[in-house]
């Protein structure tokens, strides 16, 4: 195959990303809560990793004169039963859980995205393996087996909890992406790419899976609000992120401790974690209705 020829390939298949790209983000804008919902996320990420460098105290260190004191000047959201600040450890206590949602909802959806797109194109025993090992995913005990693993999630392992996360979140998405790479397999843009010889991988990764951007951004972005209350409950039960380091769900399972008598230890964190859950799921929304207009007009 020439190189000409494949770019007249190309030029059949690719949609036009740029134009494409234009619209989506004037739709996503012109709605009311993926504005409020991009402007609440874009806050939490800057309060999570700028806020740490306007206070005096860290995440470890401890005020051995302030043993859960309420807030005050010199700890703005009070101190734990330890004397650590609140305010820093709840910071902390975002950034890992933002860290681990987005890594765990990017690799969740790139595996349910190849998964779905070699079982529809493929089909026959291609299709036969990826979707009896969906299935047994999908049966399987994520919570417990996840639960078993967690000595294993010990300081510093933290990866290895989130693509563990992750193997757990693709597989209903990996099923509908399948059903559209068998309909996309029957196009004319991509039956003309496989007449002029661009190989099937080729295909899938250039054509296919481009044109499901927008299913896999949607749920790239809901996936993130699902992995963070994923993690959080299981942090919570003591099966996520593991000791010295802190996450949302460590934090609340501390502070629900002591929520009556020192709210400040469980509503700052408890706040921050339905706030930022709310932010993207306005967000994951707003980018479906900017996708697939239709959707909005029938809701």
């Amino acid at each position: 195959m020439t190189l000409a020829e494949e770019e007249l390939a190309e030029e059949l298949v690719m949609p036009k990303a740029p134009s494409r790209l234009r619209t989506v983000s004037r739709e996503f804008f012109g709605s009311a809560q993926g504005r409020i919902g991009f402007a609440v996320l874009a806050l939490m990420f800057l309060l999570a990793f700028a806020g740490p460098l306007f206070s005096p105290w860290t995440y470890t260190d401890k005020d051995f004169t302030a043993f859960l004191q309420p807030p005050s000047p010199r700890h703005w959201f009070g101190t734990l039963q330890t004397g650590a600040d609140v305010f820093a450890v709840t910071l902390r206590g975002m950034q890992k859980s933002l860290i681990v949602g987005l890594m765990a909802a990017l690799v969740s959806t790139a595996l349910a995205a190849v998964v779905g797109a070699f079982a529809g194109y493929f089909l026959g025993w291609t299709d036969r393996t990826l979707s009896w090992v969906t299935d047994l995913l999908l049966v399987l005990p994520a919570f417990l087996i996840l639960a078993v693993m967690s000595p294993l999630f010990g300081a510093g392992q933290w990866p290895l909890f989130v693509i563990m996360l992750a193997l757990f979140l693709w597989m209903v998405t990996s099923k509908i992406v399948r059903g559209m790479a068998i309909s996309l397999k029957e196009r004319e843009f991509v039956r003309a790419a496989h007449y002029m010889g661009v190989p099937p991988v080729r295909i899938i990764f250039r054509h296919v899976i481009p044109n499901l951007s927008s299913l896999l951004i949607v749920d790239a972005t809901l996936n993130v609000s699902t992995a963070i209350l994923t993690e959080t409950s299981l942090s919570y039960f003591g099966f996520g992120i593991q000791p010295p380091d802190v996450s949302f769900g460590t934090l609340i399972a501390d502070g629900s401790k002591t929520a009556v008598y020192a709210p400040w230890t469980f509503w700052f964190v408890a706040g921050l974690l339905v706030v930022t859950v709310l932010a993207v799921n306005l967000i994951g929304d707003a980018l479906r209705d900017a996708f697939d207009p239709s959707a909005k007009r029938a809701r």
